[in-house]
């Protein structure tokens, strides 16, 4: 997608800078085409202002930020949206306020779904427009962290039930974000390992004693 406007000021530069502000981005990003070099005149007679059209390629995070934005605004809640680098080479949007808990839903699943839909709006392809793939994230009031934090200290106790009562275990159903999560943890403790079985959104993690990996360790 493409923001295309016409400005014009007393010099080029002048132009440039104030379609820079208009369009919201660094002058670097755009395209400029002078259609009008513009005149000082004498005494002021004659004078004419310097015209400028100037063109913005949207990039994908940009498209996901408005997509959050506009579903913000239909539920009609007053939050703030931000965006900013992630952490694993990804654009972070993040969504903060009172009432931001809608967009989280159980244990995240409308979190999940909320990302999956950025990704989409900021990957789709148009025709005649070649757009970098990026990869999008969303947080909800910092859910993410405590979310992942939970699921650590899930794994830990599970791990000691597994070793005390020497049975395996099997989790809840997980997305494949939260099983990683549980994988990871799991690999710093000794004689305990895990694994997935199930298929789609009912796979689950499975823990269970592992001798050879204490005997590797």
């Amino acid at each position: 997608m493409k923001k295309e406007i016409i400005v014009t000021a007393k010099t080029v530069e002048e132009a440039k800078a104030k379609a820079a502000a208009e369009l919201g981005v660094a002058a670097e990003e755009i395209e400029f085409t002078v259609l009008e070099e513009g005149k000082r005149g004498f005494l002021g007679i004659g004078a004419t202002d310097a015209k400028v059209q100037a063109v913005y390629t949207v990039k994908g995070a940009d498209i996901a930020l408005e997509f959050i934005r506009k579903v913000v605004s239909d539920m009609e809640l007053d939050l703030t949206v931000a965006i900013q680098p992630g952490k694993n080479d990804d654009t972070l949007i993040t969504v903060d306020g009172e009432g931001a808990g809608l967009l989280i839903g159980h244990h995240g699943e409308t979190l999940d779904s909320l990302q999956y839909l950025a990704n989409l709006a900021a990957n789709k392809k148009v025709k005649g427009e070649k757009r970098e793939y990026v990869k999008i994230s969303v947080d909800v009031e910092g859910y993410r962290a405590k979310r992942e934090e939970t699921l650590r200290a899930l794994a830990r106790r599970t791990a000691a039930k597994v070793l005390q009562r020497k049975k395996s275990v099997m989790l809840e159903p997980m997305n494949p974000y939260e099983r990683r999560i549980i994988h990871s943890e799991v690999q710093g403790i000794e004689g305990v390992s895990t694994n997935s079985i199930g298929s789609e959104n009912n796979r689950r993690v499975v823990m269970f004693l592992d001798d050879s990996k204490a005997d590797n360790e």
